[in-house]
């Protein structure tokens, strides 16, 4: 176990992983206190601290070890190099109880830090002119930037305990965000959030309690694959783990609450929602769960996988009923997680790299198919499928960008949406054997009904006949409406034709995850 802490001459890279948690800190503060005469420019003041923090993410691959470049560094310890971050900052925190102000990047977490960071400078940048009845675009924009700390810090974390502190932070935002700007059922929608998020809050503290009084610390990185703890420990802590991140994802069958939230939350609720705040579940199950149970996960596999592919079943069947929009792309979310759930459970390299593709992706797709529908449902003043047709007379391009960010979620080749799911079903294959097997083939016919409910869905609301909602619609696009959506239709082709933009830079923490560091 390593106990060099971090130099008093703190490096540029390791002020820069700081910074990542201090801007949009100082942003929300900063937003909240201008007086409320300001609110348009309260928000304009909010995106640009988001933009400052996803600038910020996009120098963040420069803090990878190398010997050359103005963040070059050397690491001051002896782990294994699977296990070393791009970049770690390492101090006390509590020291009577051996805890650690311990953050960290690496090939894993920076593609979620910097879908984080994306997606909330375009959700700011969306309230400049588009707020939701209910309160203040100050206090909106406050509250996206207050989530996106809490996102950034659960990604970030190298601490257990931290790890739980910014897992909680997004909470009472969230709550915020669907009970003051959401539709008419709002309140009991967020209450359903809380409650559910809450109880497995419970469990995820009982779960990383249980690690530290069994192994003595915190810290991530030593406990990574390590074993040391015992087999009813390691189970103990996993089952608790597992419940608590299923909840977040959330993974069949404590789904339940998402479709309500999604439904009721306004537009950039559901894009940050569904976007990273779902993320911070399975990427909770690879980074804690496996690293802290390695045994106890791989004896739950089977019954992950065969959970993942009843999700995507389900969650299929469960579309091709619906007929709201918004509880339809939520619905969506339960089957496209359980393809993410099925390569987390083979826990084989390619299976992680699938999960890892399949949440940037449904990140990507899933946010601008919110913004999309959110748009539709605001200008139509109706969220239901059988009141919307004619879309491509009335909005030709509004209806092209749904069309394409539908068949991006179906998995179409070329499309971001694709890899996720081809990835986890081929890991499920190779692990072998007549289980695994027919999971692979269970999971293929899920997809294949993913692609029979968008399908529906399209020919419904672009193709179906000209209803007077949607006649009535605004057919042009405002500036700041191209300027949320475009660069998620950008990085939804970039990453269907290179999936080596996200999967570049993870072979060695994954080794690092799967074998605790040992070549």
């Amino acid at each position: 176990m390593y106990h060099d802490y971090l130099d008093p001459d703190w490096s540029a890279a390791q002020v820069l992983l700081v910074a990542l948690l201090v801007v949009p800190a100082l942003g929300a503060i900063v937003t909240a206190v201008l007086p409320s005469a300001r609110d348009r420019q309260a928000r304009v003041v909010a995106t640009v601290f988001a933009g400052l923090t996803f600038l910020l993410t996009l120098v963040v691959p420069v803090m990878r070890p190398t010997d050359f470049g103005w963040f070059a560094y050397t690491p001051l310890d002896d782990r294994p190099p699977a296990l070393i971050p791009w970049t770690d900052v390492h101090v006390p925190w509590v020291p009577a109880l051996g805890l650690d102000f311990h953050l960290g990047v690496d090939g894993v977490s920076y593609p979620l830090v910097a879908l984080t960071g994306l997606l909330t400078v375009l959700c700011c940048a969306y309230t400049v002119k588009n707020v939701p009845e209910g309160g203040s675009g100050r206090a909106l924009a406050a509250l996206l930037l207050v989530l996106e700390v809490g996102v950034l810090g659960t990604f970030l974390a190298l601490d257990l305990l931290l790890f739980f502190v910014f897992f909680e932070v997004v909470l009472l935002p969230m709550y915020a965000v669907i009970a003051g700007w959401g539709g008419p059922e709002r309140r009991r929608a967020a209450r359903k959030f809380v409650l559910y998020t809450l109880a497995g809050s419970v469990l995820l503290l009982l779960g990383v309690v249980t690690v530290l009084a069994a192994a003595g610390t915190g810290d991530l990185v030593a406990l990574t694959g390590q074993n040391t703890l015992g087999r009813g420990t390691q189970a103990l802590a996993f089952t608790l783990l597992l419940i608590a991140f299923a909840v977040k994802a959330p993974l069949w069958p404590l789904h339940t609450w998402l479709p309500d939230a999604h439904t009721e939350a306004p537009t950039v609720g559901s894009v940050i929602l569904a976007g990273v705040l779902l993320k911070m579940g399975t990427y909770g199950l690879i980074r804690v769960g496996l690293g802290v149970a390695p045994d106890a996960a791989h004896a739950a596999g089977p019954v992950l996988g065969l959970l993942a592919v009843i999700a995507i079943v389900a969650g299929a069947l469960i579309c091709l009923r619906q007929h709201e929009l918004k509880r339809l792309i939520a619905y969506s979310s339960v089957g496209h997680m359980g393809f993410v759930l099925l390569g987390i459970a083979t826990f084989t390299t390619i299976g992680l790299e699938a999960a890892l593709i399949g949440n940037v992706a449904h990140g990507l797709i899933t946010g601008l198919l919110f913004f999309l529908v959110g748009t539709i449902k605001e200008r139509s003043g109706t969220g239901s499928i059988n009141q919307l047709g004619g879309l491509r007379e009335s909005s030709p391009r509004l209806a092209g960008l749904l069309g394409f960010a539908a068949i991006a979620s179906l998995g179409l080749p070329g499309l971001a949406g694709f890899w996720g799911e081809a990835f986890a079903v081929v890991a499920a294959v190779r692990v072998g054997g007549v289980f695994w097997t027919s999971l692979a083939v269970v999971a293929a016919i899920g997809g294949a009904l993913t692609a029979a409910y968008f399908l529906r869905l399209l020919r419904q609301v672009t193709h179906g006949p000209a209803t007077p909602e949607v006649r009535a619609m605004r057919p042009t696009i405002a500036g700041l409406e191209w300027f949320a959506w475009a660069p998620l239709v950008l990085l939804t082709l970039a990453v269907g034709l290179l999936p080596a933009l996200v999967l570049s830079d993870v072979s060695l923490p994954l080794e690092g995850l799967l074998t605790g560091g040992r070549p």
